[in-house]
């Protein structure tokens, strides 16, 4: 009980409410008053509560904190949030899983989305990962037919574990991340205990204008911990919610998740040490090519105040870049630069980076004008300056953070991303690090996968794992037997 007297309840609009126990009737068993505009408004905001849920990534667990900056990468980026080891820059981070609606279970065997909103001297900038270092497609022509598979049949308005396994039996680059996926680490307990990575190829550029292709890494300092599927039912049966109670109860308790910041760097001359396409996304850079290398420390340290302003209404896009971090000629990434700012146009609105959680902390000027629930003033610099350019001292350009010159050859062409493209090596050298455990797990998870779907997909996709590993396509084959 606290003793404090409580604020004084009013509309919307300021004005103070006199009853909100009772609606306006025409006596005490008569109809209620149309004119009760109290009830009215009340009614009509609940049934806007609800804005459309992510296509993807629809369900979401976050909380804010901050980069430390541990080693100088300054070499290679001119990007102010790594200019001083020591340097503390504020973040929000999202997790998530691909294909459930906002509804489903936490403990579900998927990817997770790990999304970094970095809120830098230079603007916002977002890197927009999982938490594997590959995804199933390369060409972002192909993204919404997977994500198809991933959702609900449109007759049955079920999971599809046909779709699925169609899909991927007839995508052989999907075989580096389906390993993962029904691996151990395809079912983390909790985000604290798995790793983040940018996923895509990016650039950094220096002071010197000198460009170099990087990938990002965020290793868990909390150790990995995974469940099994049988885990994961039990933990099902007792909580849709488990990953939300693990993050927000560890940080209201006090235990901060950290994870480790890393990168992997290559000049952008250097290309040429890779005998596959570094800016394919369902490729990993082998360690012996290009070293991890730390930057800096990532800790979670505060829960959001309230889940839908800051969670559910927080919008990452790769288009989020700064002075010194830029894009590269991976074609997923390309894609995704205009896909993700788009659909938070849809969702959130025109103006979903002036909302409190997307907004940068530097000063914003812009000529962006009007649109629906546009409730800032202009940002120009000037209101007579509404244009540009102009002669009223409006915001103008800055030459010296232009990003250095993107070097790209070849005739503009619909190629074959699947001619000349090795999908079996990677996924073998993951598959031969397993121990024996670790196989059987992957098998007994891929047959679980599997179950209703016709012989004729099953026996494709066998073949594409026997073009991994003998081993791989005869252990799945055994377990189905099993099954």
């Amino acid at each position: 009980m606290t003793d404090h007297t409580p604020p004084r309840l009013t509309t919307t609009a300021g004005a103070p409410v006199s009853d909100n126990q009772n609606s306006l009737t025409m006596g005490r068993s008569g109809p209620v008053a149309l004119q009760d505009w109290q009830l009215i408004e009340k009614l009509a905001h609940q049934n806007r509560e609800r804005i459309p849920e992510r296509v993807v990534h629809a369900k979401g667990w976050g909380a804010f904190g901050t980069l430390t900056v541990t080693n100088d990468v300054t070499r290679y980026s001119r990007a102010k949030i790594f200019e001083t080891v020591g340097k503390k820059t504020d973040l929000l981070i999202r997790f998530s899983t691909v294909a459930g609606e906002l509804g489903a279970a936490d403990a579900e065997r998927d990817v997770r989305g790990f999304a970094i909103k970095f809120y830098t001297e230079e603007g916002n900038w977002d890197l927009v990962g999982n938490n594997t270092p590959v995804f199933f497609i390369r060409d972002p022509l192909k993204f919404p037919d997977f994500i198809h598979t991933q959702k609900r049949h449109p007759v049955s308005h079920l999971r599809s574990p046909t779709a699925m396994w169609d899909f991927w039996s007839l995508s052989p680059e999907s075989l580096h991340q389906v390993t993962i996926l029904f691996s151990d680490r395809g079912l983390p307990v909790a985000p604290q205990y798995m790793n983040g990575y940018g996923s895509h190829t990016y650039s950094f550029w220096n002071a010197d204008g000198e460009r170099f292709w990087v990938k990002f890494h965020f290793k868990t300092l909390q150790g990995h911990r995974h469940y099994t599927n049988a885990e994961a039912g039990d933990v099902i049966a007792e909580s849709r919610e488990s990953y939300q109670e693990e993050l927000f109860g560890g940080i209201a308790a006090g235990r901060f998740p950290r994870w480790k910041m890393q990168v992997q760097v290559v000049a952008e001359a250097d290309v040429a040490k890779f005998d596959f396409d570094p800016f394919d996304l369902t490729k990993v850079w082998p360690h012996a090519l290009a070293p991890l290398e730390d930057v800096g420390v990532v800790e979670l340290n505060r829960n959001a105040e309230n889940y839908f302003a800051e969670i559910e209404q927080a919008a990452f896009s790769p288009s989020n870049m700064v002075p010194g971090i830029g894009a590269s000629p991976d074609r997923m990434l390309q894609a995704r630069i205009f896909s993700y700012a788009d659909a938070h146009r849809y969702r959130l609105g025109t103006h979903y980076e002036a909302l409190p959680v997307n907004a940068p902390k530097c000063p914003v000027h812009h000529y962006h004008k009007d649109g629906a629930m546009r409730f800032f003033g202009g940002r120009t610099g000037n209101p007579d300056a509404y244009y540009e350019p102009n002669s009223f001292g409006g915001a103008v350009e800055d030459a010296s953070v232009a990003e250095p010159p993107l070097t790209i050859e070849g005739s503009m062409t619909r190629y074959d991303h699947r001619l000349g493209t090795d999908d079996f090596r990677q996924p073998r050298a993951l598959f031969e690090l397993f121990d024996a455990g670790e196989k059987a797990r992957l098998f007994a998870n891929v047959a679980a996968a599997m179950g209703g779907v016709p012989e004729f997909i099953v026996e494709r996709q066998l073949a594409l794992f026997a073009k991994v590993h003998p081993d791989y396509a005869a252990g799945v084959r055994a377990a189905l037997a099993a099954a």
